[in-house]
């Protein structure tokens, strides 16, 4: 992090202590404040001034409802720090997590590996460290091989998280499923302490927004299993055993639900993120 404390937000919301010592607050309620975040701490400004430097948070959360009045806020963001708990909710809730995220990622390096899986065939690469940047829209990444990765933050499919040995050292690997130029890629991330909870807190929250609840019928499920596969929207029909008029029935039909979008001509589609969640369970499935 850079040694230079610049200010990234300075917003109106209102903090909770959830936890203080170890010991839950159940009669905790909701302060009024002003919420200063820089990228080395977050300041909490009442009558008193609550300081965290981001550097002792240990972890994230997005609930940690300790009672009633913790639970009847929509949207805020816990912050565990060694024994005590702090809920924040500011008057943007979505703009302030993402100025969060800023504060702790942004030029922070992570070992990334991409792409690790590229159109369901696992890739022969090596982890490399990476650059991080956030963005309203992404999570971009400056790779030390030259690369330039986006993660759209609205294309996420899926998320796995595990830990695992990356450089010597037990880390928190983000395995995230996106696309590059309409094909299904995973990249793996790996970083520990704040980067890691960050990570992990930030792309979750974006795959649940992302998640696909369809109901498709078998012939709908195998169409979406051939693009997922790289058939040509063209050659569906024929990869599918159905007509023409049948298939652009489906492809109708997959639009309206958003697990396809038209890309150039009314038949040229591609998966969104939420098909490709569709595919992907379909893949566990066989």
């Amino acid at each position: 992090m850079s040694d230079t404390e610049r200010k990234i937000a300075d917003t109106r919301g209102q903090y909770l202590l959830a936890v203080q010592g170890g010991q839950r607050l159940t009669d905790a309620d909701w302060r009024d404040c002003r919420i200063v975040l820089t990228n080395q701490r977050i300041a909490l400004i009442e009558e008193e001034k609550r300081q965290i430097p981001l550097s002792g948070i240990d972890r994230i959360a997005d609930r940690f409802d300790v009672n009633q009045k913790s639970a009847s806020v929509a949207d805020y963001l816990a912050l565990h720090v060694e024994e005590d708990v702090l809920l924040v909710s500011a008057a943007d809730q979505d703009g302030f997590e993402t100025d969060f995220y800023r504060a702790a990622l942004d030029e922070e390096v992570i070992f990334v590996r991409h792409p690790a899986i590229e159109g369901g065939v696992v890739q022969d690469t090596e982890w490399t460290k990476g650059r991080v940047k956030v963005t309203d829209r992404a999570l971009r990444l400056a790779l030390a091989d030259g690369q330039a990765v986006a993660v759209e933050r609205a294309d996420i499919g899926s998320l796995t998280v595990e830990e695992r040995t990356v450089s010597g050292a037990e880390r928190t690997v983000v395995e995230v499923e996106h696309s590059e130029d309409g094909v299904s890629v995973e990249t793996h991330l790996a970083g520990e302490g704040l980067h890691a909870t960050v990570l992990e807190v930030m792309l979750a929250e974006s795959a649940e927004r992302n998640r696909a609840d369809l109901d498709l019928s078998n012939t709908e499920q195998r169409v979406i299993m051939a693009l997922h596969s790289g058939v040509s929207p063209f050659d569906v029909p024929e990869f599918v055993g159905i007509d023409v008029d049948r298939t652009e029935e489906i492809f109708d039909r997959l639009i309206e639900l958003d697990a396809i979008s038209v890309v150039r001509e009314r038949t040229e589609v591609q998966l969104t993120s939420k098909g490709r969640r569709v595919a992907g369970q379909g893949v566990g499935e066989r």
